[in-house]
């Protein structure tokens, strides 16, 4: 390969768009970018600093102080001759003027109140918030407490919330009562397990709890009070970073755009503005404009997520990953990928400003043209080094430290972890919502950049979808950027009639900008190898996921919201019933839910599969219990499943409280049989509810404008052998979209067929409304 490898050093710098030095205006421009990045941090520094007052809070009690002490009303002349006693504390010169003693009683007067009513704040705000009573309510008919407590909260609260403002007032997650815990657990597998099997898993809790399981109890609420979170950085690391399985399809998930609406048909268009809006967001997340999630525009939810949502990479270790984030100043590029070639592309200019959706066109388009003249000098190895990042992880790292730890192979390597994100400009044309899930969450293998936080992928035809790694975020963080970068397409007219991109205001004047810069790679003869193996390796994994996507348009969530059920039950209630009937038997359930309604929390699992839940369905499959009786069953398993879900937002589900328990005794050095019998219960039955609707002040999404535009959402892989994966988008009032995954080689799934059996599902629990 050492032709080839000569041959690239010499292509590796292209020449500049614009040859020009810099001049002083540049350099003027590059400097006042700085000094405007800086004033941004440290504004926001003191507004974080200080919240739930205001900086402006402290110059009004200044000045009302000032003028007291100068002014003197006979009104207030107890509270002067109290703040005229501070000049014998403070013990300021004698001869010092009066306006002078004023101004230093003042100010020191002000901070010290200052100081304590922003405390006073954040901690009665911080136990405003720990008030739970109001998940527990109907939405339309709050208690007169609710009501009471949701005025406090916003008086309290103040105005104009930055993104993290409100972070030091999130209370800290609780650690649940052990006993609470386990009795939990056990109603949860009642309809999983046998009479003998209940008898022993009961007799094995009781002696946990009676043994080593009060000490790490206790041991876990300690951490509690000191720690942000007691669970999240254990789940990140022992879940995510210490899981050894490749990423590709196991862990990483996709997100489609528009369901059929296609903005434009112009690939390097339809890129250039997504990536602009991309970093657009990005923008107002370093300024920290965006403002914080509210729930019911009152209670805020933890934004921690965001800070690593860009210039993030996975970095694989032998036995731990490590979860690496580059500052703004140091990420300032993003990498393009075309037939399997690598470009560096700047997206700031000489005066720091972002790239226009012009000129990012020209970018994409130059590096499509040498993409496509230069992939014939290369070895099939050489446009495959991508799929390393589908190995297992200790491989991955071992290859890593073998071939890319010195030379050009490590600074091109930098280049990519340094990215803000990756591009990747396809030849495929996916038509169908199927082909483009498989298209986006694996690809050919070699096309997506596993270990980035974000990969962005433009096919042929115009459409797109991006590629997400999961152990920084979950998905209603970088669901949240996508849903912003798909309304912009929406509601702005940003491209022409032609399909290219709008150009920018006449006043906005673009600074010179450099060409992309081609990677190169030495690709020895061993590394060779190494990539043929992968490429074989991921094939046989690719090849064996079964994915299906669904659009479910006959009716939607309205027609459920009128039979006063819960859409989310509802949906639940459907899977159970055609799991039962495609296998025969019920499977332990995992509903994502979050917990980010304290700080640093991430999510926790709803345990679907309940003994109401399945109480249901044995009646839906006897033809001697009536519809009334169905329905009546279907209400209590929904209002079941309801309880369960707020109480997994609360903190005091089960299974994240089981695995903290699990690391502790592990800490302790003692390995519990019943946290491990329990924990390694497969989840044959994984399930997640998209988010939607994450902005505000947006039109209807009901209007029949909006039809061919809603979002299908996104998927994953199964998560165990012989189950299914399903995620469903909830996306307007008149159809769902399901993603349901499994794989070929288990004689038990077929995807297409669960996805038939969950619509006949549906179908069926609507006959039961539809006859009264």
């Amino acid at each position: 390969m050492a032709e080839a490898r000569s041959a690239v050093a010499e292509l590796r710098l292209m020449r500049d768009l614009d040859e020009r030095k810099p001049t002083w205006k540049d350099v003027f421009y590059s400097l006042r970018k700085s000094a405007f990045r800086r004033y941004y941090r440290i504004r926001n520094s003191i507004r974080n600093g200080v919240w739930p007052a205001s900086p402006s809070t402290l110059g009004t009690v200044f000045v009302v102080l000032l003028v007291l002490l100068l002014s003197e009303p006979a009104a207030t002349d107890s509270f002067n001759r109290w703040l005229w006693q501070f000049e014998g504390w403070f013990r300021l010169p004698q001869g010092l003027p009066r306006l002078l003693k004023a101004i230093v009683i003042s100010l020191v007067f002000g901070i010290s109140f200052f100081i304590v009513l922003t405390t006073v704040r954040l901690y009665l705000l911080r136990i405003l918030l720990s008030y739970r009573g109001w998940m527990y309510e109907q939405l339309r008919r709050p208690s007169a407490k609710t009501i009471f407590w949701s005025i406090v909260v916003r008086l309290v609260s103040g105005y104009h919330l930055s993104l993290y403002s409100c972070q030091r007032s999130l209370p800290r997650m609780p650690v649940p009562p052990l006993k609470d815990t386990m009795q939990k657990l056990m109603v949860s597998l009642k309809p999983l397990c046998t009479k003998s099997e209940l008898e022993e898993l009961q007799e094995m809790s009781e002696e946990f709890v009676n043994g080593v399981g009060s000490k790490v109890q206790k041991i876990l609420i300690l951490k509690s009070w000191w720690a942000p979170n007691y669970v999240s950085d254990w789940w990140e690391k022992y879940v995510y970073l210490m899981s050894r399985s490749p990423i590709a399809i196991n862990s990483n998930y996709y997100i489609l755009d528009h369901s059929y609406w296609t903005p434009t048909a112009n690939q390097v268009s339809r890129a250039a503005q997504v990536v602009y809006s991309c970093l657009t967001f990005k923008r107002s997340l370093d300024r920290e404009e965006l403002p914080p999630l509210v729930i019911r525009k009152t209670i805020p939810i933890c934004m921690a997520q965001y800070e690593r949502v860009f210039s993030t990479t996975r970095v694989p270790g032998e036995d731990l990953d490590e979860l690496v984030h580059y500052d703004s100043k140091d990420s300032k590029h993003i990498i393009v990928m075309r037939h399997g070639i690598f470009y560096k592309l700047d997206v700031y200019d000489s005066k720091n400003q972002l790239l226009s959706p012009t000129n990012f066109e020209l970018q994409f388009q130059s590096i499509i043209e040498d993409a496509d003249n230069y992939a014939g000098q290369l070895s099939s190895e050489e446009r495959s080094l991508a799929v390393l990042t589908a190995l297992e992880r200790s491989e991955w790292a071992r290859t890593r430290k073998q071939f890319f730890n010195r030379g050009i192979n490590r600074e091109s390597m930098e280049e990519i972890e340094k990215a803000i994100f990756c591009v990747s400009l396809s030849t495929e044309s996916p038509k169908t919502l199927t082909e483009r899930g498989k298209a986006l969450l694996h690809g050919d293998g070699k096309s997506i950049w596993f270990d980035k936080s974000q990969n962005y992928i433009f096919f042929a035809n115009g459409k797109a979808g991006a590629n997400c790694e999961h152990a920084l975020a979950d998905a209603p963080a970088l669901g949240h950027i996508w849903e912003y970068v798909m309304t912009k397409e929406v509601l702005e007219r940003v491209y022409s009639e032609d399909g290219r991109c709008m150009p920018m205001p006449a006043r906005f004047r673009q600074g010179s900008f450099s060409k992309p810069q081609r990677l190169v790679w030495d690709v020895s003869a061993a590394l060779a190898t190494k990539i043929q193996n992968a490429m074989k390796f991921m094939n046989t994994n690719l090849q064996d996921l079964d994915l299906q996507i669904g659009d479910h348009d006959s009716w939607g969530k309205g027609f459920i919201k009128k039979c006063k059920v819960s859409p989310d039950a509802f949906i639940q209630l459907a899977l159970q019933l055609a799991y039962y009937r495609d296998s025969g038997k019920f499977a332990q359930t995992y509903e994502a839910s979050m917990t980010r309604l304290y700080l640093n929390g991430r999510t926790e699992t709803v345990r679907s599969c309940t003994s109401e839940a399945a109480d249901f369905v044995m009646a839906m499959e006897s033809t001697s219990v009536s519809h009334e009786e169905k329905i009546r069953l279907l209400r209590i398993a929904s209002d079941k499943h309801q309880t369960l879900y707020r109480d997994a937002m609360n903190g005091m589900g089960i299974d994240r409280h089981l695995f903290a328990l699990y690391v502790g005794c592990l800490g302790l050095g003692y390995e519990s049989k019943f946290l491990k019998k329990v924990l390694s219960r497969p989840w044959t039955l994984s399930t997640s509810q998209q988010p939607h609707q994450q902005l505000t002040d947006v039109p209807d999404v009901n209007l029949p404008v909006f039809k061919d535009k809603l979002g299908p959402g996104g998927g994953f892989g199964p998560v165990s052998d012989d189950g299914y994966g399903v995620s469903y988008m909830l996306s307007c009032d008149s159809k769902f979209f399901f993603h349901v995954s499994s794989k070929h080689s288990s004689p038990q799934t077929s995807s297409k067929k669960f996805l038939q059996a969950i619509f006949q599902s549906l179908e069926d629990l609507k006959l039961l409304f539809d006859s009264q």
